[in-house]
């Protein structure tokens, strides 16, 4: 290449192999991802937590994670979620009880009990002063080396994040397709791990199709789920029908629907409501169809692979079921008051 060319194979303008890579000191690499930061407005992650570190940082420019981390080079981690909506926690407690679920079929043996991961994760929150976003936390193998095996990791790390995000209930119609990229095998869609390359490749096939997401249909012609959420439908008969979680992933946003979807059958409204395998023309001949997820926490579908769902409209029990949901989040039995003055003094003295 010549020297003079301003675009190189490192892919930066004027950065061409007659030039010599800078070795960075630690005060410049410092300086560096501060100054980037510095031209953020907004911070988008008020507040991080690692076990590797031993605290909680809020510095932005300081939320790294190592380099040998078997979770960055193997893949070898578990994830979870929650929500955070007007200075509450929605289902910490469901949610922690998957992640170490999931850290269990991975293999990863978790640094503190279930109880000091949910008041790290509560002080983190208070830390961030965040009132209207998420967390998520991830269980890694740790770092030690680059090999595959993870004997080489003195310890497994605790890494948490809260994501500042103004999300509110969603009521428009989206359009789907059908996915064409495979989906995962059971021993790993059934635990939330970190490989979500065949999710990435799903929701990038839907985008190229101008479609919001896609869907999974397995081996047998049976509905699965979409890239990271749940679906369910309505039958023509009025029954709420959501896939089977056999070789899914069990939704925590799901298994509420399905314990507050009872009070639309006292009303007269919904007929039913069942677990089951679904084939795909089944699907395809329903009334109503919905995502289901955490952040959502319904999101109505209108369009499939090209084709009206219904009557191609937003349906009155699929609002109905949002209701439900959003009224539970706002309100329900399954929130954590995030302690965001004094009161954090004494959730430390805890750990």
């Amino acid at each position: 290449m010549d020297g003079s060319s301003s675009q190189s194979a490192y892919g930066k303008p004027g950065f061409s192999a007659g030039v010599r890579v800078p070795v960075c000191s630690t005060t410049q690499l410092i300086e560096k991802l501060q100054l980037k930061w510095s031209t953020v407005k907004e911070q988008p992650y008020p507040a991080m937590y690692s076990s590797y570190f031993g605290g909680i940082i809020l510095d932005p420019a300081m939320m790294l994670v190592p380099i040998d981390d078997h979770m960055v080079h193997r893949g070898h981690g578990v994830f979870d979620t929650a929500v955070i909506l007007n200075g509450y926690l929605y289902e910490l407690d469901t949610h922690l009880d998957r992640f170490l679920k999931s850290a269990s079929k991975a293999k990863i043996s978790s640094p503190f009990p279930k109880e000091t991961l949910k008041n790290i994760l509560i002080q983190m929150t208070a830390a961030s002063k965040c009132r209207r976003g998420s967390l998520r936390y991830w269980l890694s193998a740790g770092p030690g080396d680059f090999l595959l095996s993870s004997s080489g990791c003195p310890e497994p790390v605790f890494y948490a994040v809260v994501i500042a995000d103004n999300f509110s209930q969603r009521k428009e119609g989206v359009k789907v397709v059908t996915a064409s990229t495979p989906m995962k095998p059971p021993l790993f869609a059934t635990m939330k791990n970190v490989n979500y390359l065949p999710n990435v490749l799903a929701i990038m096939e839907a985008e190229e199709k101008n479609a919001f997401a896609s869907v999974w249909v397995d081996e047998s012609g049976h509905i699965a789920e979409g890239p990271n959420v749940n679906v369910a439908f309505i039958s023509k008969k009025k029954e709420l029908l959501l896939p089977a979680f056999d070789n899914i992933l069990t939704g925590c946003t799901a298994k509420r629907l399905l314990a507050l979807a009872p009070k639309l059958i006292e009303k007269g409204l919904l007929k039913g409501v069942e677990i089951r395998n679904i084939k795909l023309e089944e699907a395809k001949d329903s009334a109503e169809m919905m995502f289901v997820g955490s952040t959502l926490p319904l999101l109505p579908i209108i369009e499939w692979d090209g084709k009206p769902v219904g009557n191609g409209k937003v349906g009155e029990l699929t609002l109905a079921l949002s209701d439900l949901l959003w009224e539970d989040m706002i309100s329900g039995p399954e929130r954590i008051c995030v302690p965001y003055e004094d009161d954090g003094a004494l959730l430390r003295s805890k750990l």
